[in-house]
């Protein structure tokens, strides 16, 4: 599984002919509270039951708070077959820090 930092994220997703799917795997109340544009919440513990919706061969940023959370749902993608995943480090707490820095943090 890949990391980036969210500068690096940023950078990616301005560049990217093909976006990412960004998978928000936080609850729902943070993700109401503060989320990355274009982001869609499936919250960790639904990822089980929701993984027959997502695409094995589709980049995705896995996003959370700081950062575990998605690298352990990242990690599950991949002992799935899912071949193409992203960890966002430090979460969307460094993406308010460092990118969008009107973004409400919690």
């Amino acid at each position: 599984m890949r990391e980036f930092t969210a500068s690096e994220l940023r950078g990616y997703l301005d560049s990217a002919s093909e976006k990412p799917l960004l998978l928000d795997v936080r609850e729902p109340w943070e993700f109401d509270t503060a989320r990355i544009e274009g982001s869609t919440l499936v919250p960790m513990r639904s990822i089980a039951d929701k993984i027959h919706d997502l695409d094995p061969d589709q980049e995705i940023v896995v996003i959370c708070h700081h950062g575990i959370r998605s690298r352990m749902v990242g990690r599950f993608l991949e002992s799935h077959g899912f071949s193409n995943v992203i960890n966002l480090s430090g979460g969307v707490e460094a993406w308010a820090r460092e990118v969008d820095r009107q973004m409400a943090t919690y």
